[in-house]
């Protein structure tokens, strides 16, 4: 199998790898919702993200990923607890997002509003453009938002947009903020090292919280069957392997496969949970597949036309 997987072309390698990461994320949006119908966010927190970091540290350990530490410098360090920090926040606003809005495609489809995010920071920050492409792809990804977060039922205007909508935007928000931070800091991590760096900060977050709380660390066998999977899919396969990917493929043709969840999510969501998202929801999320891959091929036909130059 060893033999095989060295045999094959870098591209194929990341595309696999890339669908891989698919698969597994579209699954946490199932099983984290179904643990999360049982236990509260801090329970749920610390025993995923506790079943995540056991794992990473086998595969470091098998690979010998600690000498890197070593030569760590103290900016890395600083680093890493800021990239540690902005994960406790924006994942928390993720299973948040899961646990307040009934569908979970919904979320999957309106996280895709990340890279009108990136762009934006990248803008403001980094003083990047648009080109016409990229403007039309915020335009439709933002169009998409709108119509996956609205709710036809409302009569007040408090209740225009779906429970949950606010926290699927700050989850995005601290996403696109760690990926300019990584931009602006041209430090190498290898992506077990970064797995463990997230998992550790999110697993020492949830067990303050559960102190905080006064909760207790018993939990329900479903509960527990659910977190373990998920876990395995979430902070330890869909994390590693979407790090590995990018050294195979471009972060480009990452994001647009990636951009696909929602899609898997929702067939996902109508097998475990007997839910479907309703028309204008299925259209966003359809347009926001859209959007994504004219930002992202906006983006790249610019870095192509700035190294032709």
């Amino acid at each position: 199998m060893k033999k095989f997987w060295q045999a094959l072309p870098d591209k194929t390698k990341g595309y696999i790898l890339t669908l891989v990461g698919v698969l597994a994320m579209s699954n946490v949006y199932i099983f984290s919702k179904a643990a999360l119908q049982e236990l509260k966010l801090p329970q749920f927190g610390f025993y995923w993200f506790l079943t995540g970091l056991i794992l990473s540290l086998l595969l470091a350990w098998h690979q010998k990923s600690f000498k890197k530490v070593k030569d760590f410098r103290a900016k890395d360090f600083t680093l890493l607890l800021l990239f540690g920090l902005i994960e406790i926040a924006s994942t928390t606003f993720f299973f948040k997002a899961i646990n307040t809005m009934p569908n979970p495609s919904i979320v999957a489809f309106m996280g895709n509003i990340t890279p009108v995010f990136v762009l934006v920071l990248g803008f403001l920050i980094l003083h990047e453009r648009f080109n016409k492409l990229e403007i039309l792809g915020i335009i439709i990804t933002l169009s998409a938002a709108f119509l996956l977060s609205y709710n036809p039922k409302w009569v007040h205007i408090n209740e225009m947009f779906v429970d949950g909508s606010l926290y699927v935007l700050l989850f995005a928000l601290f996403g696109a903020t760690s990926s300019i931070l990584m931009k602006l800091n041209v430090v190498r991590f290898s992506p077990i090292l970064l797995t463990i760096n997230r998992t550790l900060y999110l697993f020492l977050f949830a067990l303050l919280m559960m102190k905080i709380q006064n909760l207790s660390f018993h939990i329900s066998p479903t509960a527990l069957k659910n977190v373990l999977i998920g876990a395995f899919l979430g902070p330890f396969v869909t994390a590693t392997v979407g790090l590995y990917a990018i050294k195979y493929i471009e972060v480009s043709r990452k994001a647009i496969l990636s951009s696909t969840k929602g899609l898997f999510v929702l067939i996902g969501s109508y097998l475990y949970f007997k839910k479907i998202p309703g028309n204008l929801q299925i259209i966003g999320g359809l347009l926001s597949i859209i959007g994504v891959t004219l930002i992202i091929t906006g983006k790249s036909l610019l870095q192509r036309n700035r190294s032709n130059l």
